[in-house]
């Protein structure tokens, strides 16, 4: 192996050898001085390149309204290798204006709520979709780990997925703009985050070093610089921000109009607040820990099922040495939900959070857990153990985190094709 300062060196003596070239033509002509940077600059955005409208939303022309499923296609990465999960109540029309970015994908849509309704989807679109009755005949008894009433049940979509990578969005998101106007291709960001490496050991002051226009600064060890694979990419959102209901009630018309160009890596050792309306994971990384948890109908908490999969997934992610990134892509988050109804199915978890989150800062896994379903069942072990004096629900929803794991591995074995699995949409014979 060449050593690192021979490397350097290297590198030195190329770029020495550059600028003399470009120094030397630029003294034999009259055009001014000019060396060719090693790194694109790297830029960040806080504009607002259009009005905004009373409801604080950006104005589209008529012209844009007219078009607005026109959106420029690309070529689509992963398309095989990559699941679009969509938990819904309601008729799919949003999918049109997602249509040149999502349609080369499979969808696996899960119905919440009465599985007698129809939903409707647009057509063109390659799709499988479960409601309540398929969810209990694919489970079985198992199918009490997954929520009914709450967007929580889009879990189980990550459960009957066969694929490596899961992009989860909401029905209320659309296509954002970026400060040129652009349609921003969500998914395409989201991949690209999943495909480059993270740097949850040492912070790096340009964000992500392996975006184009960007890199190790000075100082940042050259032996952390391979990084560590990224297991979960956390997007954000423009117009109507992910407040909780407290904040929802004072800032009613605060919209999110900033728009920062930057992707980081969340430091090992830091937990976080996941949003699941905007989320992209590695599922054979981490997917066994993206259980959303217990919510909804029947439960005394709600609107926490997101954020206790984020800690949940951040602490196995610190301990087996993977990576979590936030910040792009950014989509249009279009409907604020009522302020009212939040305060209620939060009103438990603002409180219980004070406790629940020093314990996940707190938590260790053993040495022995190399699995995520081990570091998960470990920490379902833990929550009971701990939580419990928080509340009784803590025991039954650790109950549910292992109910969770035994579904996930019949439907999902390892190198077993005596057992049964379950295909996209298809309960296997």
């Amino acid at each position: 192996m060449i050593p690192v300062i021979t490397v350097i060196y290297l590198i030195i003596q190329f770029h020495s050898t550059e600028f003399n070239s470009i120094h030397n033509s630029s003294t034999s002509s009259s055009s001014p001085l000019y060396i060719k940077p090693c790194v694109h600059s790297f830029v960040t955005f806080t504009l607002q390149t259009a009005k905004p409208s009373l409801s604080g939303r950006t104005e589209r022309s008529q012209e844009e309204k007219k078009h607005i499923t026109m959106a420029a296609p690309s070529t689509p990465l992963l398309k095989d290798e990559l699941d679009i999960v969509i938990p819904t109540i309601r008729n799919l029309d949003f999918l049109e204006m997602w249509r040149p970015f999502f349609q080369p994908y499979h969808l696996i849509i899960v119905q919440d709520g009465d599985p007698t309704k129809t939903i409707h989807v647009p057509e063109g679109f390659d799709y499988e979709l479960y409601n309540r009755n398929d969810i209990n005949k694919i489970l079985g008894p198992k199918a009490s780990c997954i929520s009914f009433k709450d967007s929580a049940c889009r879990c189980f979509g990550y459960m009957v997925s066969k694929k490596k990578y899961i992009y989860t969005i909401d029905d209320d998101c659309f296509v954002a703009k970026d400060p040129t106007g652009q349609d921003i291709n969500a998914l395409e960001q989201h991949i690209k985050n999943l495909l480059s490496p993270s740097t949850p050991l040492f912070f790096n002051t340009l964000y992500d070093p392996y975006r184009e226009g960007a890199d190790f600064v000075r100082g940042y060890p050259f032996s952390m610089r391979e990084g560590v694979p990224t297991a979960v990419s956390h997007g954000l959102w423009l117009n109507i921000p992910d407040y909780d209901a407290p904040t929802q009630l004072v800032k009613p018309r605060e919209r999110n109009t900033r728009y920062v160009d930057a992707v980081m890596t969340i430091p090992k050792g830091t937990i976080f607040p996941m949003c699941g309306m905007n989320l992209g994971f590695n599922r054979d990384l981490i997917g066994p820990a993206m259980y959303f948890g217990l919510m909804g109908d029947g439960q005394p908490i709600g609107r926490y099922d997101d954020m206790w999969a984020g800690w949940c997934t951040k602490v196995i992610c610190d301990h087996l040495n993977l990576g979590v990134k936030t910040g792009l892509p950014y989509i249009w988050h279009s409907k604020a939900s009522n302020p009212f109804v939040n305060l209620k199915k939060e009103y438990k978890g603002i409180y219980w959070q004070e406790q629940i989150i020093p314990f996940f800062q707190a938590v260790k896994l053993p040495k022995e857990c190399t699995t995520v379903q081990q570091c998960y069942l470990e920490l379902a072990k833990q929550v009971k153990a701990e939580l419990t004096t928080v509340d009784p629900y803590f025991t039954k929803l650790a109950d549910a985190m292992v109910t969770w794991i035994e579904a996930w591995d019949e439907l999902n074995p390892s190198g077993d094709a005596s057992t049964k699995a379950v295909a996209n949409g298809v309960v296997a014979k």
